[in-house]
């Protein structure tokens, strides 16, 4: 059977897995696997940025922000909360969702005059003020946001089908589905779009002309490519997916707050494409579920490990300190020994594997001298 038929099989399979998850999996891993989702898709839109174009940014958590906040202002209806009135435009969630990855994509554009001129550190500095930037606007406009204590998030509704829990629940072969469930099922489809999506791009013309730029933008441009162009188009996309991620984090944790899209935030998204590969859907997807299940998981399970303590206990570190001390070392021990992460180490065994199977030719037979 040839690699492609492998890859496909496995594929097939890992993907009929996932849609056999809500029938058999409890709510805590539902809810891990939704997070991971999310992640996935923003982590593409940054690994198409970063890997494929080879800029630096370090405002992500910020286009996230837009995603999530613009989503719950365009779906929520006014209401009073803590003394104060939280503004809504009361839209079909289903048009507020799309306006929110239009509205992470129309700052993405807002930003691409600096993304085209600038590169490196020197374009990660200036997406880093970014972070800082919509936390302050996420804590002052309080009317919008919520301020400090956030705000609660609309169900996505759909055609009549609501992605939330009802009195009713739904029953599919016996599983009653709620919420999760059926969130789940959303969240897998917008991944697997996302995914195709930016394969497509990166193996196209366009994303040929963005690994240029990264490779050598000199002769980029004496190829004719426009570099400032390109830049700016790769950070508008990145954005809109981050916009998209926002969405799905939003409805997966049902509240928005401003602590959550912060500065850690935008180190994860680093991490996560450096440690499952730059460059690949595939790499990205697996740093996102590496980077953002690992602090669940240490939450769940961590008076089994030694050195965490439970949350709300003392003695040791948190698991959020020790999640992202564990994916801190992994970090580094890409960056000194797989350049390629997780992706381009399974790709050196894939191709050793395919080495030793291979059957050793023979030696060529020395010609037989004739007489003289």
């Amino acid at each position: 059977m040839s690699e492609r038929r492998v890859t496909a099989a496995a594929a097939a399979v890992g993907l009929a897995v996932l849609l056999a998850v809500p029938f058999y999996a409890g709510p805590f891993w539902l809810q891990a696997g939704l997070f991971a989702m999310a992640a996935a898709i923003g982590a593409i839109g940054l690994n198409v940025l970063t890997g494929a174009a080879g800029q630096l940014s370090m405002g992500h958590a910020f286009f996230l922000a837009v995603g999530a906040y613009t989503y719950v202002w365009l779906a929520a209806e006014p209401e009073e909360a803590a003394g104060r009135t939280l503004s809504g435009l009361g839209w079909p969630t289903w048009a507020a969702a799309v306006a929110a990855v239009a509205a992470a994509g129309i700052a993405g554009g807002a930003c691409s005059p600096i993304a085209g001129r600038l590169k490196g550190p020197a374009l990660g500095i200036a997406t880093l003020a970014l972070v800082f930037l919509g936390q302050h606007v996420m804590l002052r406009a309080d009317s919008v946001t919520g301020g400090v204590n956030g705000r609660a998030v609309p169900p996505m509704e759909l055609l009549g089908f609501r992605f939330a829990d009802t009195p009713e629940p739904l029953y599919v072969l016996g599983v009653p589905f709620g919420g999760l469930e059926r969130l789940w099922y959303l969240a897998l489809l917008l991944v697997v779009l996302a995914g195709l999506f930016a394969r497509g791009v990166l193996r196209s013309r366009p994303g040929r002309a963005l690994n240029t730029i990264r490779d050598n933008e000199i002769a980029a441009g004496a190829m004719g490519v426009p570099v400032a162009r390109y830049r700016a188009a790769a950070f508008v996309l990145s954005s809109m997916y981050a916009g998209l991620a926002g969405v799905l984090v939003a409805l997966a944790f049902q509240r928005t707050v401003p602590e959550y899209f912060g500065l850690a935030l935008a180190l994860d998204y680093l991490a996560m494409i450096v440690i499952g590969g730059l460059g690949t859907v595939a790499g990205a997807v697996t740093g996102a579920v590496f980077v953002s299940v690992l602090p669940m998981l240490l939450t769940r399970y961590g008076d089994a490990v030694p050195l965490v303590a439970p949350p709300g206990s003392s003695g040791g570190m948190s698991p959020a300190e020790a999640a992202r001390l564990l994916y801190g070392v992994a970090f580094v021990a890409v960056l000194l020994y797989l350049p390629g992460g997780v992706l381009g180490l399974a790709a050196r065994i894939r191709v050793r594997l395919r080495a030793r199977r291979r059957p050793a030719s023979p030696l060529p037979s020395r010609p037989e001298e004739s007489p003289a």
